[in-house]
Parts: C-alpha cells; structure tokens; sequence
C-alpha cells in the first residue's frame, strides 16, 4: 500500500483537533496559560504543505500522547500511570 494524500479539509479538521486535545492538556495537566497553550499547540502542530513528505505523520498518536511527553518525558506511562490514557475530560473533547 502506497502513501496515500491527505483531503485539506480532513487534513484541516484533524489539526485543528489535535490543536485543541494538545493545548487542554498543557493548561490543565502543564500548568500553561491558555495563551501558551496555544503558541505550544502550534509549536507541536505546524500546518503541512499539501504535498509534504509524511504531512500529517504527527496524527500517528493523539495529541495526549504528545503533550505528556512535553510534560513528563519518555517515560510518563511507566512512572504515571494513572496519564497512560486520556482522561474522560480529554475524551469528552471531541
């Protein structure tokens, strides 16, 4: 199976979503103000040219996966695991 070319508007719509689920858990579980959150969400989350290699790769884990790396490091699900899976609060954002 070849690399397949992501839609703009399901490419758009999943940054958005992914936007949103990353900068939630940097202010509720990082401690950042909705401000940076935000400017980290974007950080994470850059728009992709149609057209780039592996646009869209960053979607292969949800944006609590990454934001817990940010947070807590590589090794967040062993040391915390009660932040191993999304919280019904994350969840609940979509």
């Amino acid at each position: 199976m070849g690399w397949v070319e992501w839609d703009e508007v399901e490419y758009l719509d999943c940054l958005r979503s992914e936007r949103r689920g990353y900068a939630w858990v940097m202010r509720r579980h990082g401690g950042l103000t909705r401000e940076q959150a935000e400017v980290a969400a974007l950080d994470r989350y850059p728009y992709e040219a149609p057209g780039a290699p592996y646009r869209g790769l960053v979607f292969h884990d949800e944006a609590w996966h990454w934001a817990m790396l940010a947070i807590h490091g590589d090794r967040y699900a062993a040391e915390r695991p009660d932040l191993g899976s999304p919280s019904s609060e994350y969840l609940a954002l979509e």
